[in-house]
């Protein structure tokens, strides 16, 4: 058992570095140094996360009850029936 987890740590690690070898950082300017860019950096993961774990799921419980909610498809101007 403790050899299976050994192994699946080691791929995990290999693909996971696999994309990090080819990516090469930005060239830095002045404005990556503005105060709210440093806040958005901070911000950022948890802002995702809560896209994907609140505002994902609620749109979808949304949009699979139109009649109940009122909501229209993106980009649909006059609404089929």
């Amino acid at each position: 058992m403790k050899r299976l987890i050994g192994t699946l740590a080691i791929v995990m690690l290999l693909t996971l570095s696999a994309g990090r070898a080819m990516a090469a950082p930005d060239v830095y300017d002045e404005s990556q140094s503005h105060p709210l860019r440093i806040a958005a950096y901070l911000v950022y993961p948890f802002a995702y996360a809560v896209e994907w774990v609140v505002f994902r799921p609620f749109h979808f419980l949304v949009s699979s009850y139109p009649d109940v909610f009122g909501h229209h498809p993106h980009g649909v101007d006059k609404i089929e029936t």
